[in-house]
């Protein structure tokens, strides 16, 4: 009988590197799904779904994405302090004015997942509002659209 095994990549064997991308223009959930994917791992050939192989992302000028549709007034989000009369809704129109950098983290956190393999992902995240970043020290390589 043939015996073929399937390559695990190990934690200490995963090459990591920083992302750079420009939310300018884009939508915000075909924006979040690709910056997801680059933070668990899932463009490289050695993706293995237990070990965090994802890479660093910097999005920049998030107070400039788009969305479809009436989404500006009718998408909310909640927050509920744990108290009666605790729980507080706002819309993404709101949000964009108040922390433009919010909605975007928000849609990238809610699609990695529900674990620590998510949560270590999403410390590699970083949003600005503005095209400005000091992580130049990390050499991001620019994705296009």
């Amino acid at each position: 009988m043939l015996k073929t095994s399937t390559y695990m990549v190990k934690h200490d064997d995963v090459p990591r590197s920083w992302h750079l991308v420009n939310a300018e223009g884009q939508v915000l959930g075909r924006l979040a799904t690709k910056v997801a994917g680059l933070l668990r791992g899932k463009h490289k050939a050695v993706f293995t779904p237990h070990v965090d192989c994802g890479d660093g992302v910097i999005v920049i000028n998030s107070e400039k994405i788009k969305v479809t549709g009436t989404k500006l007034d009718t998408k909310t989000y909640q927050s509920y302090s744990g108290y009666p009369d605790g729980q507080k809704r706002e819309p993404l129109r709101r949000l964009l004015d108040r922390r433009p950098t919010e909605a975007v983290h928000r849609a990238v956190v809610g699609m990695l997942p529900k674990n620590p393999l998510g949560r270590r992902a999403a410390k590699r995240l970083r949003v600005y509002a503005g095209p400005s970043h000091p992580h130049d020290a990390q050499m991001p390589v620019e994705k296009s659209k």
